[in-house]
């Protein structure tokens, strides 16, 4: 008896041809992704979130990203949502960053990130300390001078409480030989402020992402005293902590977590995807539009650098008195 394919309704030649067309399709190319940003709208994490959502849709690797904010506790509502919520689930990204490290230990949070699956690293911006124009403080020699002379009387203004800022303080007080748990750290809610605290002289020295201050610096109304690059940026007259004698690089990253309990194949299938991401037009513009440093790390490496910066970041907040031992 010969070999026939049913073509009546119901028979085998639509399945055959759906089965078919879900083999040859290009991987990702049928998926649909929702990114948590664990932050209020406006920020960097958000910045990130709508890039990656554009980026992937641009670049035909997705044929739907949806966004969603879970914002508080320096993100980790965020990430108990994806924990909670997400369990095994391939199509939800969060955005993540250094950030999120320290106020996992801060917040005393349940669930850390050894509960995700780190994906990738993606971009970094250096942190940079500035005083006004008019400030005495000409390099990093003063300012430590000043803060050796009278450490209470020198203000470093920054972000939140636990934030990348103050981690930045801290590591130079550390390298000093300072008392890292004794020093004035002014927290401000937004990186606006800051600039209006330094601008008006109201702080000794204001920190935060260079691009927060670039404008400013370029204007002649700030003075970049140093950057916590590991060396000169291209295009940015500003010297390093480490060219200073002060042994200390920080970079704020961002990157993407997945869910817990996905497959090692839907891992791999993330990861690649966002390789993939990474290298259309669509991203390439946004990095350089945005001004982002390009620090893509991704699969086995990324998670590996996300132990040691739980580790590294721990030890520092304990240092800096945010938590106790």
């Amino acid at each position: 008896m010969k070999a026939s394919i049913r073509t009546a309704r119901g028979g085998w030649l639509p399945f055959l041809l759906c089965a078919l067309a879900a083999v040859l399709a290009p991987p990702g190319l049928a998926a649909d992704f929702k990114i948590i940003v664990p932050a209020a709208p406006g920020g960097g994490w958000e910045q990130l979130g709508r890039a990656v959502q554009a980026s992937l849709q641009a670049g035909k690797l997705a044929d739907r990203v949806q966004g969603s904010n879970a914002a508080g506790a320096g993100g980790t509502i965020g990430l108990a949502q994806l924990i909670n919520n997400s369990k095994g689930d391939p199509g939800t990204l969060m955005v993540s960053g250094k950030g999120m490290v320290s106020a996992i230990y801060i917040n005393k949070s349940p669930v850390t990130l050894a509960n995700v699956t780190p994906i990738a690293r993606l971009t970094g911006e250096y942190e940079v300390l500035v005083v006004p124009a008019s400030s005495n403080l000409k390099s990093m020699a003063d300012l430590l001078a000043a803060y050796k002379a009278n450490p209470g009387a020198v203000s470093w203004a920054g972000g939140l409480a636990g934030g990348v800022d103050q981690l930045t303080a801290g590591m130079i007080i550390q390298a000093i030989g300072g008392e890292s748990s004794k020093f004035n750290y002014v927290a401000f809610g937004s990186g606006g402020e800051v600039l209006a605290q330094t601008l008006g002289g109201h702080v000794t020295v204001g920190l935060g992402g260079y691009n927060e201050f670039a404008a400013q610096i370029t204007a002649g109304k700030l003075r970049a005293l140093a950057i916590t690059s590991d060396k000169r940026l291209p295009g940015v007259n500003v010297p390093t902590l480490k060219e200073q004698g002060i042994n200390v690089e920080f970079v704020n990253w961002r990157g993407l977590m997945a869910a817990p309990g996905i497959t090692d194949a839907q891992r791999a299938e993330l990861v690649k995807t966002v390789a993939q991401m990474v290298k259309t037009p669509q991203w390439k513009a946004t990095l350089e539009k945005d001004g982002w440093l390009d620090l893509y790390m991704g699969g086995d490496e990324f998670k590996a650098y996300v132990d040691t910066e739980q580790k590294n970041v721990l030890s520092l907040v304990t240092a800096l008195g945010l938590v106790k031992k």
